[in-house]
């Protein structure tokens, strides 16, 4: 396989390269303060699981979020437990089992997902900067198709 179709170490180098620099800047940029990037990863997490609609048998729990981060519950526990006391969701009773809590977003929870997601389509307009319309279309594409075959 030549090097140019061996995507794997490609997006590995991605993956390795914006993980941490996405991170920082996203968080800082929409919020002011570096520590609210779990905030925004709890947030994105939640949206993703309420997004799927009728797929989803009930609203995203701290479990959702913890697939959705790959931690373990704990972790996710914690994390929830700040983004709601930050006023980003709010925790209601499963109506299937009252001994669960669901997930919603709040306004907050809405308007930090809504400034993440325009600091991101931002960030994807830069890094493709220099591309020709087509394959910046393409290529959001091929994202598209990745990022939702990694949730079916």
């Amino acid at each position: 396989m030549s090097e140019e179709a061996d995507g794997g170490p490609a997006l590995f180098h991605l993956v390795r390269f914006w993980s941490r620099r996405w991170a920082g800047r996203v968080s800082e940029e929409v919020t002011g303060e570096l520590r609210h990037v779990q905030h925004i990863q709890v947030v994105e997490a939640v949206h993703t699981n309420a997004r799927a609609g009728g797929q989803a048998p009930e609203p995203p729990t701290v479990g959702t979020v913890a697939h959705q981060l790959g931690l373990d519950h704990s972790g996710a526990s914690r994390m929830v437990k700040d983004a709601v006391e930050a006023g980003y969701l709010a925790r209601d009773t499963s109506e299937r089992d009252r001994r669960r809590a669901c997930l919603r977003l709040t306004e907050s929870g809405h308007a930090l997902l809504a400034g993440a997601r325009q600091w991101q389509r931002r960030a994807f307009e830069e890094l493709t900067a220099s591309w020709d319309e087509r394959d910046r279309r393409q290529f959001a594409a091929y994202l598209h198709r990745l990022a939702d075959d990694l949730g079916a």
